[in-house]
């Protein structure tokens, strides 16, 4: 930028000149630094800040730089404030302390429509145990991400925008590793991670408040293992999970709702204390209320909030009661009813003929199962883990609909036997008979075609052995065919990242259960964290953050 020269100083140079004397005035413009870069890939239009400001638009390929400059030993951040429609753009070099004009801030656009069945990893570390960069709570800034972690409570939000909350993890704290009850807001379009809420320190104390009254003090306290919804008005809705009491776990029912408007939590029901038992009765009734417990399945259907199953634990982390119950919640009334499954733990299923609904038909009683909604609004439970009468964990892959209408369930497909091997086929091709192995911790979604998609947990592999995988399977909803079409048929597959913006064939997550995932808007997949392997082969948690982009 040109410097501007005060009328004064101009008028003092003329008037030394005329005179013969020097013309060299007695103050010097400061001198300031462009930053700039270039981009790529790019076929549509995109929006960059510099440090939360100074918007640029681009809409072609090739060198940019902001217009504002900026003086020496300014620090600089580039960030995508609106991604190009059926693209993400990536940065490098987006951010540091300026000595120089600064030319190599690099954006790389790549498409997510021509560029599918392929993992991209977008962001976060490639390594276990990576701390959390947390910068100021509210306010988005490149580079900032959650810690590495475990079990987290996730939620996708009217915007298409992911919310995280908690977990077993690190916090700022490298080397420190505890439950967490921080909540973080993750922007697709912007590319973005904002830590909303919670503390940046391990095993922060819950605080309740009054009943159904909002205050910026209150929070879930730290935790992982809860059960999420999300309602229409952009509301997150929290149930349970488990913490630590000293060395001992303990298990929660309480029910908490998050204004994403007001930014408060707001304690909604069920109890401030400890495991406990919880209230069930035939009719819906405001005293009803789900025992405490951790690793439930929850879903929305019908403007309805339904949780199913769960568990207990012992002082050592172990299963100790495992429920197979069904509840619905239902937020403009505020009450919970019990529609099935017993009230008493560790309960065994009961099949009937494969593909038939009954009314006595009923899952086992599990933990970490996964679950998808079909467009009728019927929900689909695959897998989980569960006790045997010796009290051994024992998982699932069996595939089951209920059918919110007739109240019933129909065991569609896998085995009503515990611990079965996955039968891959070949990689690529859906055919009779194939299926992922036993496994609970996956993750799972629903693509624009209806199609269900499941990835990794912990289970077994299709030699039998059983360990964190990685594979990815696809269930089409109309043939009933499992596809196996990404990752490893065998367990404890180290990730390959390749470069961090790039799309390739070759990418791919390394094995890993109790992530979190949720679809955006364009219906890309995302992935992040969870306890598995990193790029070196060493297994624990993680904080990678993954794309994937089926083909439509």
């Amino acid at each position: 930028m040109r410097p501007v020269l005060s009328l004064s100083v101009l008028g003092l140079t003329a008037l030394m000149t005329a005179c013969g004397g020097s013309s060299t005035p007695s103050t010097t413009s400061a001198t300031t630094y462009s930053v700039g870069g270039t981009v790529a890939g790019l076929s549509g239009t995109l929006v960059l800040e510099n440090n939360g400001g100074n918007a640029l638009t681009i809409t072609n390929n090739g060198t940019f730089a902001f217009t504002t400059t900026l003086a020496p030993s300014s620090a600089y951040s580039v960030t995508v404030s609106t991604q190009p429609i059926d693209q993400i753009c990536s940065i490098t070099g987006a951010s540091g302390t300026l000595s120089a004009s600064v030319t190599n801030v690099t954006v790389t656009c790549i498409s997510t429509t021509t560029v599918t069945d392929q993992w991209l990893w977008y962001s976060g570390s490639e390594y276990v145990d990576a701390p959390g960069t947390y910068g100021t709570e509210g306010t988005a800034a490149a580079g900032d991400t959650p810690g590495a972690r475990r079990q987290p409570t996730a939620w996708t939000d009217v915007d298409g925008n992911f919310w995280l909350f908690g977990g077993y993890g690190m916090g700022t704290t490298a080397g420190s590793q505890g439950l967490l009850n921080d909540l973080w807001e993750y922007s697709p379009s912007s590319g973005q991670w904002v830590w909303q809420a919670g503390s940046d320190t391990l095993g922060a104390a819950a605080s309740y408040g009054s009943l159904d009254t909002p205050l910026p003090s209150n929070n879930p306290g730290a935790r992982e293992g809860a059960a999420s919804w999300s309602d229409s008005g952009g509301n997150l809705w929290l149930f349970g999970g488990d913490s630590l009491a000293g060395q001992s776990s303990q298990q929660f029912n309480d029910l908490w709702e998050y204004d994403a408007t007001s930014a408060q939590w707001i304690w909604m029901g069920g109890s401030s204390t400890a495991d406990n038992a919880g209230t069930y009765t035939t009719t819906p009734a405001t005293t009803n209320l789900p025992a405490a417990r951790t690793g439930a399945i929850s879903w929305v259907s019908g403007g309805l909030f339904w949780l199913f199953g769960g568990a207990q634990l012992n002082s050592n982390g172990s299963l100790a009661a495992v429920f197979n119950d069904l509840w619905n919640y239902d937020p403009s009334t505020g009450v919970w009813t019990w529609v099935g499954g017993s009230s008493t733990p560790n309960a065994a299923g009961t099949y009937g003929s494969q593909g038939t609904p009954a009314v006595g038909n009923v899952p086992g009683a599990r933990t970490g199962a996964s679950v998808w909604v079909d467009a009728n609004g019927n929900f689909w439970l695959f897998g989980g883990l569960g006790l045997d009468q010796n009290g051994l964990s024992q998982r699932y892959n069996d595939l089951w609909e209920y059918n919110t209408g007739s109240m019933e369930w129909t065991w569609i497909g896998g085995s009503d036997q515990a611990d079965s091997a996955g039968l891959y086929g070949t990689l690529g091709s859906g055919a009779a008979g194939n299926g992922p192995g036993a496994r609970a911790s996956s993750v799972a979604w629903e693509d624009s075609a209806g199609n269900f998609w499941l990835f990794g947990g912990d289970g077994y592999d299709q030699a039998g052995n059983v360990g964190a995988l990685n594979d990815l399977w696809e269930y089409n909803l109309s043939s009933g065919l499992w596809t196996w079409t990404d990752g490893s048929s065998s367990t404890a597959a180290g990730g390959i990242y390749g470069t961090q913006g790039t799309s390739t064939s070759s990418n791919v997550p390394g094995a890993r259960q109790q992530a979190a995932a949720w679809r955006d808007g364009s219906g890309n997949f995302w992935l992040f964290g969870g306890y598995g392997y990193d790029s070196f082969g060493e297994q624990q948690d993680l904080n990678d953050l993954w794309v994937y982009t089926p083909n439509p």
